[in-house]
């Protein structure tokens, strides 16, 4: 009896790995940096440390469905950097069994948070909450969070810090969506201030 117990618990768990679905995400990086766009979105609140890095694109006819974000947690006295980058996660078509990520350059500080999704439809607009530059013996942190709302209308915000103030949104995507990010990062500053992600852009393109 015992055997035969054994044997029912291996098919059980053989006939339930078989029935889930799979998800595969693969970091695209600059392989589609070539991918044409029709405009880029932009806020008017971002901190001016830093220089903009590479784009980084989903390939063509992916368009984001869903994010991460890269964010330190409150440092208490220590110095704090908040948010150090963000990930898009792309789709083609609303199917998710097959995703691909871009994220630009980021910071070093951080954990990156478990994915939020569109429910249906794709990333069109965002915000950026922005902590503005603190002084001269102050300490930066410039972008703590970000919202994005979705082309079928949720809106979904990162579980970044509650520094600063969010911008107004940004301009929408019309017919496509948000298909790639470019940041301005600070470089590591050595024991000194970090602010690490102090602005951010995303390109729109068209889904025709």
């Amino acid at each position: 009896m015992a055997s035969l117990l054994t044997v029912v618990a291996v098919l059980a768990v053989v006939s339930g790995g078989l029935c889930e679905e799979k998800t595969f995400l693969q970091r695209a990086g600059r392989a589609f940096n070539s991918r044409q766009y029709r405009s880029l979105l932009t806020v008017n609140n971002g901190e001016k440390f830093g220089n903009w890095t590479w784009p980084e694109m989903c390939p063509d006819g992916f368009f984001a469905v869903g994010f991460s974000v890269r964010v330190e947690s409150n440092q208490y006295g220590g110095d704090d950097t908040a948010l150090n980058g963000i990930r898009l996660i792309c789709a083609k078509d609303g199917n998710r069994n097959f995703l691909y990520s871009v994220e630009s350059h980021t910071g070093y500080f951080g954990e990156w948070s478990h994915p939020q999704y569109c429910p249906t439809g794709v990333l069109s607009s965002f915000q950026l909450r922005v902590e503005p530059h603190q002084g001269l013996f102050g300490d930066d942190t410039a972008v703590t969070n970000v919202k994005f709302r979705c082309s079928s209308n949720p809106m979904l915000e990162g579980p970044g810090m509650t520094w600063g103030e969010y911008s107004h949104w940004s301009n929408e995507c019309k017919d496509g969506g948000i298909c790639g990010i470019e940041t301005k990062m600070e470089d590591y500053q050595w024991a000194l201030d970090d602010s690490s992600l102090n602005d951010v852009r995303f390109h729109c393109c068209s889904q025709k």
